[in-house]
């Protein structure tokens, strides 16, 4: 299939959630974004998977893309963790299984307090380059980018790519900017900005609030973890460091990783192949098991 179908979830507060279904009619996996992303950033590994005989379902987060900016403010891992609780109890109520679940940084932690605050939920999941324990020099850069010109925006494409070049200097540029224009929003006074709500950032409930403690509560309840869990970290990540993925593995009873080469924090879109061939072997496995 090429074109996926339009849905929406309603997240924890009643917000709503905006989502595509790319349909291959059998299990769903439900797929969360990273900060400062939208569900664009799946399009080529959703349609992998829908090609492969699942259902692929990937969600713009509550603040991001076409879903909702929430009036009160509540950006903390936690508010993104209870609208996954929503998102996969919806998800499993239409499908009559319990999904899948692939989350990319912010996406995977969500997932991950989802899970262990209020699972069991999931049949498996996939955390993509994302572990409770970073790297904070890594975690400093890239919200520093997302907030460097987080309200003045930029005045064409082009130097929103440039912004991305030097932010990703190991990454091709690509030839066209329609995935680009996926990210940015044209604001009426004419500026793009990114597709998210700056309050995530900016709000007293930001995604910084309380971070740290739910990391330290993640990490203690990863012994009682048993759903099959894979960790994708690219090789070249400023977040997640080897040994730190060592330990994730070390904790999780049912969890392994593997690295791709030739990628930083964003795998999926550095070395989409290699990510779609690891996360369709996964659970592929887990679906044959």
């Amino acid at each position: 299939m090429t074109n996926p179908v339009a849905l929406a979830f309603e997240g924890a507060e009643g917000n709503r959630l905006a989502a595509d279904l790319w349909d291959g009619r059998g299990h769903p996996v439900i797929f969360l974004h990273g900060g400062g992303q939208t569900r664009r950033a799946w399009d080529n590994t959703a349609r992998r998977v829908a090609a492969a005989g699942m259902r692929a379902i990937t969600v713009d987060q509550r603040g991001h893309g076409e879903s909702e900016w929430v009036k009160s403010g509540n950006y903390t891992f936690a508010d993104f963790a209870e609208d996954a609780v929503a998102i996969v109890r919806q998800v499993a109520a239409t499908h009559h299984a319990a999904p899948s679940l692939v989350g990319a940084s912010l996406g995977g932690l969500a997932a991950l307090a989802a899970e262990t605050r209020s699972g069991p939920l999931l049949e498996s999941l996939v955390l993509v380059d994302i572990t409770p324990q970073m790297d904070p020099e890594g975690v400093a850069r890239i919200q520093g980018f997302m907030g460097e010109r987080m309200e003045d925006g930029f005045a064409t494409l082009e130097e929103a790519a440039d912004a991305i070049a030097r932010y990703l200097p190991h990454r091709k540029r690509p030839s066209s900017y329609d995935g680009l224009r996926k990210n940015l929003r044209r604001d009426p006074d004419g500026r793009y900005r990114w597709h998210w709500d700056p309050a995530f950032i900016k709000s007293p409930r930001n995604i910084d609030t309380g971070a740290r403690e739910l990391m330290e509560e993640l990490i203690a309840n990863l012994p009682n973890l048993h759903l099959p869990v894979l960790l994708v970290r690219g090789m070249q990540s400023e977040l997640v460091h080897e040994d730190q993925a060592r330990a994730f593995v070390s904790r999780a009873p049912a969890a392994s990783y593997v690295d791709v080469g030739g990628a930083g924090h964003m795998v999926a879109g550095d070395r989409n192949d290699v990510f779609c061939n690891a996360i369709l072997d996964f659970l592929s496995d887990e679906a044959a098991a």
